[in-house]
């Protein structure tokens, strides 16, 4: 992994990638927008990373696309031109829902329009008690519902503030955004590398199969009646009781310690 729009880290099973254009609050281009894209594809084929961390530089998450160097040029494109744009936006959302891995959005600050897509995007919401979060799109004259966020948004805290949020565009302050169920833990801004690092080395502890199989089942029983997912969740459960990780948790629970699962850390 070598990007040339963000910084890019591994730590053992963990990768972090830092959007890193801190005079810009971490807007994105075109280019930060294809470049995560292939970086959350090729991740997809990396077995030996189990937990993928999405954070910022400086005190913005990210604030959406860059005025100068998207908003403007968009305004010259035809519809194609356009219509290829906002495909590249919903491509990136594609490849994170479609990793594996979970992925850990640390918020350090503000994060709006498509950086609060980015954040909906990820798995968890872990958040600087700064870390306000706004889905700007009717701000500029657009719908709410964009790169997937009036899909994701309703299953996170509900259709009623979903509308409500997505019609607005107004900012939530990141005490109520913990109240409301759209973040996971809020901590004092100092406190949160501590605090992403405590999840995300919980997770890479976990059973990267079970865990992975949880992020897909998620995703596709949106879409099934109640019946279809039974049988669904039968299948994948009996396939992953023929694995090892499913022995481990057996005999650690038997012998009272900490499962170790396959491919996990020490």
């Amino acid at each position: 992994m070598n990007p040339h729009t963000f910084r890019y880290q591994e730590a053992g099973p963990v990768a972090t990638i830092r959007l890193d254009r801190p005079e810009a609050m971490n807007a994105l281009t075109f280019e930060v927008y294809r470049e995560l894209t292939d970086t959350f594809r090729s991740l997809a084929a990396r077995p030996d990373l189990r937990a993928v961390v999405l954070t910022g530089t400086g005190h913005a998450f990210c604030t959406g696309g860059d005025v100068r160097k998207i908003i403007g040029p968009l305004l010259t494109r035809d519809a194609r031109g356009r219509l290829e744009f906002t495909t590249l936006t919903c491509d990136l959302i594609r490849a994170m829902r479609a990793l594996p891995c979970p992925i850990v959005a640390s918020l350090n600050g503000t994060a709006a329009g498509a950086g609060a897509a980015l954040a909906l995007a990820a798995d968890f919401r872990v958040a600087a008690d700064t870390a306000r979060i706004a889905f700007l799109f009717v701000k500029v004259g657009l719908s709410g519902a964009d790169m997937g966020v009036a899909w994701l948004l309703p299953r996170l805290i509900g259709l009623g503030r979903a509308t409500e949020l997505l019609m607005t565009g107004d900012f939530v302050e990141a005490e109520e955004a913990l109240r409301i169920g759209l973040y996971n833990r809020v901590v004092p801004r100092h406190d949160l590398p501590e605090a992403t690092t405590i999840l995300a080395e919980r997770l890479v502890r976990g059973p990267a199969a079970g865990l992975a199989a949880t992020k897909a089942a998620l995703e596709a029983e949106a879409r099934m009646d109640l019946e279809t997912a039974l049988g669904a969740e039968a299948r994948l459960q009996a396939e992953l009781m023929g694995g090892r990780d499913f022995e481990e948790g057996f005999t650690a629970f038997t012998e009272r310690r900490a499962p170790r699962f396959e491919g996990a850390p020490e």
